[in-house]
């Protein structure tokens, strides 16, 4: 079974992931770029279940991007963990920089490719591009 381990910057905050992380996408749209300061978020998704807060639980700020879409971040350095939506309750989607573990899992797609900063020249040409969810997931999941 895969284990993981993360945290946000300043290390207030500490987590533990016990399952194996699925649909991992980089997500280009502005939301996603907004929320992580960079081109695009690498995001990936476990059960409820499998991801425990180990330290700092009293540190997760949060923000209602869209109605049932809350973003979990550390009040003190502002490192976004995770986001959840009411509509897929027993699932987390995991920002994957904060996890300090060897990730086995590959990603899957680029998410909103065609909303890409300006600026970005990222390649990956083995990855399929969308111009909106990958196939087979909507905003729910």
């Amino acid at each position: 079974m895969n284990s993981y381990q993360g945290g946000c910057l300043c290390g207030a905050i500490r987590f533990e992931i016990t399952s194996p992380i699925r649909k991992i996408i980089y997500c280009h749209c502005s939301m996603c770029r907004k929320a992580q300061g960079s081109a695009f978020a690498a995001n990936g998704i476990v059960e409820r279940e499998a991801f425990r807060i180990l330290k700092g639980g009293d540190k997760l700020s949060t923000y209602e991007s869209l109605p049932g879409q809350t973003k979990y971040f550390c009040s003190i350095c502002g490192s976004p963990i995770m986001s959840r939506n009411t509509r897929r309750p027993e699932q987390v989607r995991v920002r994957l920089g904060t996890i300090d573990s060897d990730i086995v899992e590959k990603p899957e797609a680029h998410t909103f490719y065609s909303s890409r900063a300006s600026w970005e020249n990222y390649c990956d040409a083995e990855l399929p591009r969308f111009d909106s969810w990958e196939p087979g997931r909507s905003n729910a999941d």
